[in-house]
């Protein structure tokens, strides 16, 4: 890894992410309201969900976006609402610095159907994390006008922001994040369909390092995402991904950086939080450096720690290897209470 430290990309901040509605952190109040609980500096703060949360189809599903209420109360909050939302998000950015995250990575993509919204929404964000982070942003959206919105919003002192992502399907993101000063995510999804094995992302990323050296970026400033998928899915995914990292460092030395989603490999699982660390361990042998990641689950200090003769440990590498398919082995062993 660079440096020794692994290189943390704070995926919390999204509006897409879910907390249940069922469990300890989302509370009916004596009133009939709703709010989202958490703690900051020892005391216990809450953050109102809105009605319209409430009557969401995510609600009836019993799930509330949690980033997506304190974004909402940020904007459209009364008073209190709207140092509730600040409050909530500059708790959440506190909780990863100290975790570790390098990088904190803001999505609105879920916030709304509507562009103007959602463009409001990452620049009004992107200055609200900025407040209180230390760290570079990094800037997440599947819509360019909004990366580059998000982009454009950015404070440099904190560092170059990242610009999550480019491909070859997305090469107009290449010279936005160019023009925005940004370092880059660069994704092996191919220009019309996704890879399905180690030869389409090594190939995919030759030809995407060839455009990203034509717009001046340096192996210093790219992140590589292989792509990682499921095992659930497919026993061969994990595998594939552990070669072609191995691949790509080999090919393009010590300089080039990591940023996949590492918590893709554990969807459809239980425990997917031991999953997902095991799998950055075995990532981390084959020369990665980096990911995107929930800091608070996976950085320096758990790396260090994990104890790979350890049963969870060896269960989990079977399945992620495909030695244990679909995780067979590995949900019995879970549901016995073995691991």
């Amino acid at each position: 890894m660079a440096g020794g430290k692994f290189i943390a990309v704070g995926e919390n901040i999204h509006c897409t992410r879910v907390l249940k509605v069922s469990g300890e952190l989302v509370r009916e109040l004596p009133d009939g309201t709703h709010a989202i609980v958490y703690r900051e500096d020892g005391k216990e703060e809450l953050l109102p969900i809105p009605d319209q949360f409430l009557r969401s189809s995510d609600w009836a599903g019993g799930k509330v976006r949690h980033a997506a209420v304190a974004v909402w109360q940020g904007l459209h909050g009364d008073a209190a609402g709207r140092r509730a939302g600040i409050g909530y998000l500059h708790s959440m950015v506190r909780r990863q610095e100290a975790h570790g995250a390098s990088f904190l990575d803001l999505n609105v993509d879920g916030f709304s159907t509507q562009i103007e919204e959602r463009i409001e929404a990452i620049r009004w964000l992107a200055g609200v994390v900025q407040e209180v982070c230390t760290v570079p942003l990094s800037i997440d959206s599947s819509n360019l006008t909004i990366l580059k919105a998000g982009l454009e919003s950015c404070n440099h002192k904190k560092g170059k922001p990242l610009a999550n992502s480019v491909s070859l399907e997305r090469r107009q993101a290449i010279p936005a994040a160019g023009q925005a000063g940004a370092v880059v995510i660069a994704a092996a999804s191919g220009e019309a369909s996704m890879p399905r094995t180690k030869e389409d992302r090594l190939e995919n990323i030759e030809e995407l390092m060839q455009l990203l050296a034509e717009q001046g970026f340096s192996l210093s400033e790219i992140y590589l995402d292989p792509l990682v998928f499921p095992v659930s899915v497919d026993p061969g995914n994990g595998k594939m991904i552990l070669e072609t990292i191995g691949e790509l460092r080999k090919t393009y030395g010590r300089q080039i950086h990591f940023a996949p989603g590492l918590s893709n490999v554990s969807y459809g699982m239980p425990n997917r939080k031991l999953i997902n660390q095991v799998f950055t361990c075995l990532c981390v042998r084959r020369g990665l450096d980096g990911g995107i990641v929930d800091p608070l689950q996976i950085n320096d200090q758990v790396l260090a720690g994990i104890d790979e003769k350890a049963e969870s440990f060896v269960a989990a590498k079977a399945f992620i290897t495909g030695e244990d398919p679909f995780g067979m082995q590995y949900i019995t062993a879970v549901r016995s209470g073995k691991i």
